[in-house]
């Protein structure tokens, strides 16, 4: 049995927090170095040994905590920043003057940059500009006024953690673009497998069915078309991946019944209209497209192909259920055009202005009013005798703004 393909996700993430691991154990022990070598600047060197001791206790404990995004909490930050900031505020009343005086460092030095940092990592630039601004504040209240070097230190930090928030956040919106066509990759690959296996089989003992229940007749005619109508949709589904749902309604006027696709509703780009009219495929009815996508907008699309369902259906309501119609489609520059025609007996002429004034108005309202609104039109060619055909046009630009939005009133 053929192994199936499996998506492996990678964090983009997990290096940054590994360095801010490593980044907190050695400013830990920088801070302490810098303490013992200015031992004699301090006039309360108990009270900065009781807050190393704390800072030592708190780092090496807490490193699980800055493992990933999920052991790093919303309470975890808010002490470790709280240890930062009271090591900031002490170091006035520790330190002599002299010390700070000649610009010395406060009691966590640059430790606390990893206190922010963990902020930039965990919710982005936001929370790292929260994190540096009380950061700010509490090394302007030690140095007692804003000197250059305090405020070049203060600005740093600012700028530094923002820009890896905003890194992270960048990383973080790749990692699942990345993850995403690893998806859609291996599902392509599982699908042509299937397709091919499809293929092989059941699509074969479909026509195989379909062309001996033709020749048989009777009960095996009837079975035989519908073993032809699921060869032609499953064909599009292996060919296609998974198709919309289709809905079938009557229409509002005693017209036509109108199948129409029902789409998400946020839908941003354009929507490719072959995979709306596959759909209508069928034993009796061929549709023609181009081989490349044909873009329009998610709203232009759905009434586009629920005008083409209309008209399939008064091909089968005025045609006849053994009539057979063919649908082409043409991506012109501009505009998209589908032809819909079929080879019924056709419509006598004056048939259609007859059935508008006895009030029914399915070819007015299913095809024509939703072209219409779209900006585009309808044209309905049809000699007796020799069938009929239905060209629909829209331009790739709607006129109607809630429309190029796919917002357009589903009928």
């Amino acid at each position: 049995m053929p192994k199936r393909e499996k998506v492996m996700r990678m964090s983009v993430e997990l290096p940054l927090w590994r360095a801010l691991a490593g980044y907190r154990v050695l400013t830990m022990l920088y801070a302490i170095g810098l303490f013992a070598s200015a031992y004699g600047e301090y006039d309360r060197p108990a009270v900065a040994i009781a807050y190393y001791a704390v800072l030592c206790v708190w780092t090496l404990a807490t490193l699980p905590r800055v493992q990933n995004a999920v052991a790093c909490t919303k309470r975890f930050l808010a002490v470790d920043l709280a240890i930062a900031l009271t090591g900031i505020v002490l170091t006035p009343w520790v330190v002599t003057a002299h010390h700070i005086d000649r610009g010395g460092p406060t009691l966590p030095s640059i430790w606390t940059a990893g206190s922010v940092l963990a902020f930039a990592i965990k919710g982005g630039w936001r929370w790292a500009a929260f994190a540096s601004t009380p950061v700010a504040v509490a090394n302007l209240i030690e140095r007692g006024q804003p000197a250059r070097d305090t405020v070049h230190n203060v600005i740093l930090v600012w700028v530094a953690s923002i820009a890896i928030g905003y890194v992270v956040e960048v990383a973080r919106a790749s990692e699942r673009t990345l993850a995403r066509a690893l998806e859609i990759e291996a599902a392509t690959r599982e699908r042509e497998r299937l397709a091919r296996d499809i293929h092989d089989s059941v699509l074969q003992v479909l026509a195989m069915v379909q062309r001996r229940g033709a020749v048989i007749g009777g009960e095996a005619a009837e079975l035989g078309r519908m073993a032809g109508e699921q060869e032609v949709a499953l064909r599009a589904l292996v060919s296609g991946g998974l198709l919309p749902v289709a809905r079938v309604s009557e229409d509002a006027a005693e017209g036509a019944v109108v199948r129409t696709v029902e789409e998400p509703d946020d839908i941003d780009g354009p929507v490719d209209l072959r995979t709306l009219l596959v759909l209508y495929a069928g034993a009796r009815v061929s549709l023609a497209e181009p081989g490349a996508p044909v873009p329009l907008e998610p709203g232009a699309a759905r009434e586009l192909a629920a005008a083409v369902g209309a008209a399939l259906d008064n091909v089968r309501r005025h045609a006849g259920p053994d009539a057979r119609a063919w649908i082409l489609v043409e991506d012109e520059p501009d505009e998209v055009v589908v032809s819909v025609r079929d080879d019924g007996p056709g419509i006598p002429e004056g048939r259609l202005a007859q059935a508008e004034g006895e009030g029914r108005l399915g070819v007015a309202l299913s095809i024509r009013g939703r072209l219409r609104d779209l900006g585009g039109s309808a044209e309905l060619i049809s000699t007796p005798g020799q069938g009929t055909e239905v060209e629909l046009k829209v331009p790739k630009v709607p006129k109607d703004p809630d429309v190029s939005r796919g917002k357009a009133e589903k009928r």
